[in-house]
C-alpha cells in the first residue's frame, strides 16, 4: 500500500513539474511566442511567414534592406505567388534579379563570349578548344603562356 502511494506521488510530481516551469519562458521563447502570434494575426504563410519570422526573431522589424536585398525579397514573393518550383523558380529568379541591369555583361563575360565565338567559328573541340580559350583569354589581358608553364605546342616549337 505504501509503495502504491509513493508511486502515485512520484507520478503526480513528474506530471506537475512541467506545469510549474512553463510559466517562465526564456527571452527567446517569449519572442518566438510573440512573433508566432503576430504572424498568425497577419495570416502569413509560406515564404512570407518565414521571412517575417526571421526578421521578427532577430528584432529587425524596421531593418533597412539594400536595393539588392529588396529586389531579392520582391522576386521571392512573386515566385511564391506564382507557386514556382525547382528549375522554373531558379530560372524565374535569375531573370527577375537580372532585370534593370540591362543584361549588361562584365568585361570578363564579354571576353569569354568573344573567345567562345571565335572558337566556334574555327570549329575547335576538346583540348584544342580549351587551349585556344586559355590563350584567347590571356591575350585579351596581354598575357601569354610560356612553354615552361605548360604552354608548349607544335606551332611554338
Amino acid at each position: 500500500m505504501i509503495i502504491r502511494i509513493t508511486l502515485a506521488l512520484i507520478a503526480g510530481a513528474a506530471l506537475l513539474a512541467p506545469a510549474f516551469g512553463a510559466e517562465e519562458l526564456t527571452a527567446q521563447q517569449q519572442r518566438m511566442k510573440t512573433c508566432n502570434a503576430q504572424a498568425a494575426d497577419k495570416h502569413l504563410a509560406g515564404d512570407e511567414r518565414q521571412s517575417f519570422m526571421s526578421q521578427c526573431l532577430t528584432g529587425g522589424d524596421e531593418k533597412q534592406l539594400s536595393a539588392q536585398q529588396q529586389k531579392m525579397k520582391d522576386c521571392n514573393r512573386t515566385a511564391s505567388e506564382r507557386q514556382l518550383k525547382s528549375d522554373e523558380r531558379r530560372e524565374f529568379m535569375s531573370q527577375c534579379l537580372r532585370k534593370d541591369r540591362g543584361d549588361q555583361l562584365t568585361a570578363q563575360q564579354e571576353r569569354m563570349k568573344a573567345c567562345n565565338r571565335q572558337a566556334s567559328d574555327k570549329d575547335l573541340k576538346g583540348d584544342k578548344r580549351r587551349e585556344f580559350m586559355s590563350d584567347c583569354l590571356r591575350a585579351d589581358r596581354g598575357e601569354r603562356r610560356s612553354p615552361a608553364a605548360g604552354g608548349s605546342r607544335a606551332a611554338e616549337r
